[in-house]
């Protein structure tokens, strides 16, 4: 292991690992050199994705001389890679959803719709009831992930692009809880 890649892994240890776990993920070094350090995501990437601007923040202020980080999956591109057509994949999570998930929480007034698939990740947005819903990464995490993840082996993650804040009937909202 090179001195980069101990100093890199001690700043995840240390700041980034604790919360990536308890959303579900698991991040290791997969390489560093020249600035850019590339980490790997297993798990559940979703949960991992949305704190990658944080993640960069926190590990460029703790080992000077990184520039840049990437998340990868494994056998997958870096994050951001260009869309894929993801169309089938993505058909095949509509199917999910339609049949299996939004009927389960049309009593909270939710809907869930897939925004786009990029690189084996798909993309969904929570609407209605859900949208800014004090428990909706609970119903993600522990519900819609795992059952997308066992109908649709081609998924490699699922990533919330919903804007919480704009929700204006949440079901559970923050001061429910």
């Amino acid at each position: 292991m090179t001195d980069l890649t101990a100093q890199v892994t001690a700043a995840l240890e240390r700041s980034v690992l604790p919360s990536v776990i308890a959303r579900g993920a698991a991040v290791r070094v997969a390489a560093a050199g020249d600035g850019i350090v590339t980490l790997e995501v297993t798990g559940s990437p979703g949960a991992v994705f949305p704190l990658a601007s944080r993640i960069e923040t926190l590990i460029r202020a703790a080992v000077p001389g990184i520039t840049a980080v990437r998340l990868v999956t494994p056998g997958a591109g870096p994050a951001g890679s260009p869309p894929d057509t993801g169309g089938d994949l993505a058909e095949a999570a509509r199917s999910v959803l339609n049949a299996e998930v939004n009927p389960a929480i049309a009593a909270h007034r939710g809907h869930v719709t897939v925004a786009d698939v990029i690189a084996g990740r798909i993309r969904i947005r929570l609407e209605g009831g859900c949208q800014g819903c004090s428990l909706a990464e609970v119903t993600i995490r522990q519900g819609i992930e795992p059952l997308l993840r066992a109908r649709l082996p081609a998924m490699t993650g699922l990533i919330d692009v919903t804007d919480h804040e704009a929700g204006t009937d949440p079901f559970f909202s923050p001061e429910k809880r």
